[in-house]
């Protein structure tokens, strides 16, 4: 993976409705595109349940694959148990994803959100080999895959399956010591096994662009220009087995930002180490919710709940202060006012809390917003 260890993760691309997760404005994704191939970065991340259901494949095609020469870019797609859960339906779901995203070949394809149970369904259904006759057939370059679990199921995928060539890990220097994300532990069972490292969620899902006042005030007087996402991102990029780091960007401003701390990148001093150490700490004393808005506990959801950002609306409360309740109480009624249903329709199925992979109690999260918010 020999190029700039900045990632284009696409699953929160600019939209013309920011109600609708599926309609992507692919105007500013081309601009965004543009700017970031002329920068020298080359490598984009997508799979089939982002943005509402395939429509960051699609984007992908008509915003990159279509405008561009195949050798000017790599692309990562996933094998998503979330939709495929039978042996005969993964050669129509993988063909499917290389029509989609407009290209003959994947440079890397990812088991996706791999943890304990989605092991037992990969090997069950023969998924393990299956990537591996599409590598054999030229369809897929390198294999991997995404992983949200301890560090111990970890270990076991990786020694039943050594063919895995990398591992793609949320890390971030919040989530590092989290006794349920275990980053660290999962980035150093990576390292002892000789896989390298993809990072999602380096920014926390947006968490960690808005930190709290306490925490922003030593990053800026460590460096007045730089944002408190770079810090995120290059936090990140400092670990040596790390090869890369995707940033979920959504508009050209995050763009610029990534592209410029990025650009000639600089490892963090151990200086900076112990500084980006005393903000996590401040960081994890406010944080409520840990939530990374995948909104992979929204499909599904027999009330239309709109749970991430519900939550998001509980995090701004608990960094920024009570003062920030009636902003928020009006950003929630414009929720399910819109079609999404109200926290306290929560039917407690149980179903959003099996599919999130940072294995929160959303439901009792849930009944904590309908009375903070209703």
């Amino acid at each position: 993976m020999n190029t700039k260890k900045l990632g284009f993760g696409l699953m929160r691309l600019p939209l013309t409705d920011p109600a609708d997760s599926t309609k992507v404005d692919y105007e500013v994704f081309c601009r965004m595109v543009d700017q970031y191939l002329e920068r020298g970065f080359t490598y984009f991340d997508t799979a089939a349940p982002y943005h509402g259901g395939e429509h960051s494949e699609i984007a992908f095609r008509e915003c990159v694959a279509k405008r561009f020469p195949r050798k000017s870019y790599t692309i990562t797609d996933k094998l998503s148990f979330f939709i495929v859960q039978k042996a005969e339906e993964l050669e129509g779901f993988f063909e499917g994803q290389l029509e989609r995203c407009g290209v003959e070949y994947f440079d890397y394809y990812l088991l996706h959100a791999m943890n304990k149970e989605r092991l037992e369904l990969a090997e069950r259904i023969g998924a393990f080999d299956f990537v591996a006759r599409k590598k054999m057939e030229g369809k897929i370059r390198h294999v991997g895959f995404s992983f949200h679990d301890t560090k111990d199921v970890l270990e076991e995928i990786l020694i039943r399956h050594p063919e895995m060539e990398y591992v793609q890990l949320q890390l971030n220097y919040v989530d590092w010591e989290d006794p349920e994300v275990q980053s660290g532990r999962c980035y150093e069972v990576c390292k002892r096994l000789g896989k390298p490292v993809i990072v999602m969620e380096p920014v926390k899902g947006g968490l960690l662009a808005n930190i709290p006042d306490e925490a922003r005030t030593i990053l800026v007087q460590a460096a007045p220009d730089r944002s408190a996402a770079s810090w995120a991102i290059r936090y990140a990029a400092s670990l040596d087995n790390v090869v890369m780091v995707l940033s979920g960007m959504s508009d050209e401003a995050q763009m610029e930002d990534n592209l410029a701390c990025m650009q000639e990148f600089q490892p963090l001093s151990q200086k900076e180490q112990e500084m980006i150490s005393r903000v996590a700490a401040i960081i994890r004393e406010k944080e409520r919710i840990a939530c990374t808005m995948c909104r992979y506990c929204v499909d599904g959801c027999p009330k239309k709940i709109a749970i991430p950002d519900y939550f998001k609306l509980m995090n701004k409360i608990s960094k920024f202060g009570k003062e920030q309740i009636p902003a928020a109480k009006t950003s929630y009624i414009q929720q399910y006012t819109a079609g999404k249903g109200k926290a306290s329709d929560c039917v407690k199925c149980g179903q959003c809390e099996r599919h999130c992979p940072q294995h929160l109690p959303i439901i009792q999260y849930l009944e904590d917003v309908a009375q903070t918010l209703e």
